[in-house]
């Protein structure tokens, strides 16, 4: 079980596994995020629960297919259960246990921060990892 909720504790949620971790460098994740790149854990639907504050989630419609989450007391990003997705994805940074894996990759390197300098061995993709239908949300 790996708990995680926002910065007030006003949302807290849990999930049974977190198979997945990833770093995104697209300018949405930047931004959001307010940093070079945003790390999140990704765990599936059907083992992610919310356990208080869903009714002070604030949704924002980042692009036509995708969804942001906010906790409206502290403005902290929380995880969105998103109909028909693969993966619920979770703001690493919101998480306060250990999920029991570590990135496993880059994803959108093309479009990152022009001040960060990737240093580590994982894989990188310049957009979506190879396998990955966007329209969709799903594996191939």
């Amino acid at each position: 079980m790996v708990r995680g909720r926002c910065l007030c504790g006003e949302v807290q949620f849990e999930a049974d596994e977190i198979p997945l971790m990833t770093n995104c460098h697209c300018s949405m994740c930047r931004k959001a995020g307010g940093a070079a790149f945003g790390t999140f854990a990704h765990a599936r639907p059907d083992q992610f629960r919310y356990r208080k504050g869903q009714d002070l989630i604030t949704l924002y419609q980042s692009s036509p297919d995708s969804r942001r989450g906010f906790c409206r007391v502290c403005g902290s990003p929380i995880p969105v259960v998103q109909e028909g997705r693969m993966s619920v994805v979770i703001p690493a940074g919101t998480l306060d246990d250990d999920p029991g894996v570590r990135p496993a990759l880059h994803l959108f390197t093309g479009s990152k921060a022009p001040f960060w300098e990737i240093r580590d061995n994982l894989p990188q993709f310049d957009q979506w990892m190879p396998g990955y239908d966007p329209a969709s949300r799903r594996l191939k």
